[in-house]
């Protein structure tokens, strides 16, 4: 199986830090960096299971969600490529995940153990700088979703979502859709004839 590349790696860190990797830091990224190959539908994690690793897509897509008691998926996250994919709390505490993440796609990631990346961000300025841009915007990203659940109307969330993510539309199915935004396929599928038909 061909290996899979770390130049999307290499270019997104650089893109977060301003900072350029030398030939020795990353060959170091490379040797502590596991890659892995997934089928369309396997599992990253598993309700239950501790987030051992946190996921660079280098390509693919995947997602993460909860099961309620009914049944129901609530989709918590999308991922694409240059995305990370993971559940924070599970992978920094060591907790129990509520989630489970699967890939949507053939997908390709590179993947890193909590306690290598702490290492790392130790050994390699331009990842630790990383890490705290991403910790930054994770927040931000956090503040707008709970404030879009509780303040938005469904049109709106939808319009936010085409706005800001307008490849979730082509990647993801719209049942995946719908309980990324927490409305019904059905309100999904009358908000979207509503815009068609402006």
């Amino acid at each position: 199986m061909a290996s899979i590349p770390f130049e999307p790696l290499f270019i997104y860190i650089g893109s977060k830090s301003a900072l350029i990797l030398s030939d020795e830091e990353k060959i170091l990224i490379q040797n502590t960096f596991k890659s892995k190959h997934l089928r369309k539908k396997q599992y990253l994690l598993e309700e239950g299971d501790i987030c051992r690793y946190m996921s660079f897509i280098v390509k693919g897509s995947g997602r993460m969600y909860s099961v309620n008691e009914k049944g129901q998926e609530h989709t918590i996250r999308f991922a694409i490529e240059n995305w990370w994919l993971g559940d924070y709390e599970s992978y920094n505490f060591h907790t129990t995940s509520l989630y489970n993440i699967e890939v949507l796609e053939d997908s390709e990631v590179l993947m890193i153990e909590q306690n290598k990346l702490q290492e790392l961000r130790i050994a390699i300025p331009a990842i630790d700088i990383m890490v705290k841009e991403i910790d930054k915007k994770g927040i931000a990203a956090t503040q707008k979703r709970v404030h879009s659940a509780i303040s938005l109307s469904a049109e709106e969330r939808y319009d936010n979502l085409i706005k800001s993510y307008p490849e979730f539309l082509n990647r993801f199915p719209q049942n995946m859709i719908a309980s990324y935004l927490g409305i019904s396929p059905e309100t999904l599928s009358r908000i979207r004839k509503n815009i068609l038909n402006k």
